[in-house]
């Protein structure tokens, strides 16, 4: 015969199912996903203040790690680039198409998604066409579907800052990677969490 006061079973239920709910939520990590405009990118690694060496590799793999860090969960990584073609049929134009093509490759093996824009000639240069839309596109469905709960964005395109202000308000954080010596301040004024790189920070992300 169970003698227990039925007040004393139910504060034991109550407590016992506090303290499993507490358990579930320290379980559940971070959900981030990661944006890379990779032109944008590379061009402050061209930047004199950095100057990062011909010939070597920059390890996204490594960058990647060094912005989830150990307590959250990387639930998608994508570089967006725009496409290099060879449209003059030149030597010069194949070397690009095939340099290119052999990086994508790599760091599709890193598990990245990689995200195609077009490269554009325009009087005389080329201009990339089409990423910052993508980004912006891929931010807001991400928000909209609940498929993270922050994302990273590797961009100083201020271009991209109406997506930013829509998945804020949809609840979800953003976290703007730029570079120490060029900072965009549009970007860090609507993000909850700037990371901004400095020369001994791109020492890390050199691929020997």
């Amino acid at each position: 015969m169970n003698t227990t006061p039925a007040s004393a079973r139910v504060v034991f239920i109550l407590n016992y199912l506090i303290i499993s709910y507490m358990a579930i939520l320290e379980s559940k990590k971070e959900r981030v996903a990661i944006y890379i405009d990779g032109s944008n990118f590379y061009n402050y690694l061209q930047d004199k203040e950095i100057d990062f060496p011909k010939g070597i590799k920059f390890n996204y793999r490594a960058l990647v790690d060094f912005l989830i860090g150990n307590e959250r969960e990387c639930v998608s990584k994508r570089y967006y680039t725009g496409v290099f073609r060879n449209i003059d049929r030149s030597d010069r134009s194949e070397q690009l198409v095939r340099g290119q093509q052999k990086f994508l490759m790599s760091i599709q093996k890193d598990g990245f998604e990689i995200k195609r824009g077009r490269i554009m000639p325009l009087g005389g240069v080329y201009k990339e066409k089409g990423t910052d839309v993508k980004i912006a596109v891929d931010l807001v469905v991400g928000a909209v579907d609940d498929l993270y709960d922050t994302a990273i964005l590797v961009s100083s395109d201020t271009d991209l800052i109406p997506a930013i202000q829509y998945i804020k308000y949809k609840g979800k954080k953003l976290e703007y990677v730029g570079f120490s010596h060029a900072p965009s301040l549009g970007m860090q004024k609507y993000a909850n969490f700037s990371i901004l790189l400095r020369p001994e920070d791109i020492e890390k992300f050199k691929d020997e």
